[in-house]
Parts: structure tokens; sequence; C-alpha cells
């Protein structure tokens, strides 16, 4: 069937390995300061910056690049299920760093200058 997907398990696998960076990394999803802090450098961060943290030897910096790529990924799937007219969200952890996302874009965190993660 064209454009079928399978956009909530992606959300959910999607939401359950979010939830494993974040309690690695020691995120309390109820901290909206910090998350709005991790959210503005995962906006400002550039593909090669991405590519620094993932590639990281040191762990915290590479789990965070993870949780950015995976944030990437659950936009993707909203957007390609929204597309279909079908309605997919994340779950509490995603809910919270979306959140914050969409704040630290609109008080200007994706025209910032990029930083590189050895410069954070």
């Amino acid at each position: 069937m064209s454009g079928f997907g399978h956009y909530a398990r992606t959300a959910d696998e999607l939401e359950r390995e979010i939830v494993k960076r974040g309690i690695a990394i020691g995120l309390d999803w109820s901290d909206a300061a910090r998350l709005r802090e991790l959210a503005h450098q995962a906006l400002s961060c550039t593909p090669s910056c991405m590519m620094k943290l993932l590639r990281s030897p040191l762990r915290q910096e590479k789990l965070t690049g993870e949780l950015f790529a995976l944030s990437e990924l659950m936009l993707i799937n909203m957007r390609q299920s929204a597309e279909t007219g079908i309605h997919t969200h994340g779950g509490p952890a995603w809910k919270a760093f979306g959140r914050a996302l969409y704040e630290a874009y609109d008080a200007g965190a994706a025209r910032a200058r990029p930083q590189e993660p050895d410069e954070a």
C-alpha cells in the first residue's frame, strides 16, 4: 500500500531510545531549563559538530550526539506521518524535549553561531 508506514511503532521505538540516552546522560525530563539548554545545543550543532559528538571517545558526548540524532529521526517520522494524514506523537520524554526544541528555536537557537563540541 502506497504511503503506508508504521509511524506509531517507530515513534515508540524512538521514544525508548531517547529515554535510554536521557537516563545515561543524567537528564531529568521535568528540568525545563536543562532541556532548553540541551535543545539550544542541538539546534546550533552543525553536521560536523554532530559527527564529532557521535565519534567522540567521551561517553557523555557520544550519547548526547545520539540523542540529537534520535530527535531528528522523531521529527522526520512525525512530519512524514502528517504528510500522509496520520497523527503521530512520542511519549513523555519526547514531548518534554520536543517542547524545549520549539522553545529554543523560537528564542533564536537555530540562528545562533554553531558550536563545535570542544567550544561548549
